[in-house]
């Protein structure tokens, strides 16, 4: 019988806390690259791939312990609507663990990793609504039924599974719905295991509607489930929503919120300020994460590795 592989639960034995990397978008946006297209960063990955190999580079060299993959819009169907066939789509999908496992191993080649578990890598798995590039992983209620998405979903997580992953980051998901497609599929990649995690609308509820508790109660009694939580949700309802999640479940929480700006679907762009200033702001905030339960923390849309490393500099305190 294979055993599933459980990676953030044997580095919690040694680790108080692991550092989540944090925006991927918002660095290469800053490095010159034009994101406002349906691809979203899943279209570096086919033109200048080397980018995205140095932004997860920085962001260790940070204090990340885990990089997410640029892989969150990279789907089948977005790459071969764009003309290319589905052997080329299954190579852009494999390459986005390539670069970060790259870029990890270089990083530990270098000096000073003192006091710090090996950084993982975590394949990022979009919701849906990534896809439909509609805004709607904010929302929930797609036209598709859970076995639609059960099919949507596989051929990717089985690619980026067989790519050498350490872990799958099912993230930005606005539906319990989507969360229990996606432990049917990973059910199939038994030596796997994942983070589910939820954007939120408000502290008690997903963007659907469901209260994260219930959300975590189901997924508590899901075996590979290694992880669960929130991402690219308002900084705001961050402490309210681990209060909810802890007093369901057991697992491990992770939490990696948005900057604090609010994403406008129909114009693409970001409006208004961060709720927290960079930096030494946020590290305060993640304190107040960790006192509530969070062991995974990090940062979602619009953060950058000096909120990594305020992090880090947290966690150096522990």
């Amino acid at each position: 019988m294979t055993t599933t592989v459980d990676p953030i639960a044997r580095a919690l034995l040694d680790h108080p806390l692991l550092i989540v990397d944090g925006a991927l978008a918002t660095e290469l946006e800053a490095r010159g690259c034009d994101l406002n297209d349906s691809l979203w960063s899943a279209r570096v990955l086919a033109e200048n791939p080397e980018l995205i190999r140095q932004v997860h580079l920085d962001y260790f060299r940070a204090g990340a312990d885990i990089a997410i993959t640029s892989s969150y819009q990279a789907t089948l169907e977005g790459y071969m609507a764009r003309g290319m066939s589905e052997a080329e789509a299954l190579e852009l999908i494999t390459r986005s663990v390539t670069l970060a496992v790259e870029a990890r191993d270089d990083f530990w080649r270098e000096a000073g990793h003192e006091g710090r578990p090996k950084p993982l890598v975590a394949a990022s798995v979009g919701p849906y609504g990534a896809y439909l590039a509609d805004g709607s992983e904010y929302r929930g209620h797609y036209d598709i039924d859970e076995a639609g998405l059960v099919d949507f979903h596989r051929a990717r997580m089985a690619a980026l599974a067989a790519a050498g992953a350490d872990v799958l980051a099912c993230e930005t998901l606005p539906s319990l719905i989507e969360a229990k497609a996606l432990v049917t599929v990973l059910r199939e990649f038994p030596d796997m295991s994942a983070w589910i995690t939820f954007t939120a609308h408000d502290g008690e509820h997903i963007s659907e509607g469901t209260p994260i508790a219930e959300c975590a109660r189901w997924l508590n009694d899901q075996p590979q489930v290694a992880a669960l939580g929130v991402n690219c949700t308002a900084l705001e309802h961050i402490p309210s929503l681990l209060e909810q999640m802890s007093g369901a479940t057991d697992k491990p929480l992770i939490v990696y919120p948005n900057s604090g700006e609010t994403y406008d679907a129909n114009s693409k762009t970001w409006q208004g300020g961060c709720d927290a200033a960079h930096g030494a702001g946020f590290g305060e905030q993640a304190a107040q994460w960790y006192a509530r339960g969070a062991r995974l923390i990090g940062g979602c849309c619009r953060t950058t590795p000096e909120d990594v490393r305020a992090i880090s500099a947290f966690r150096a305190g522990l």
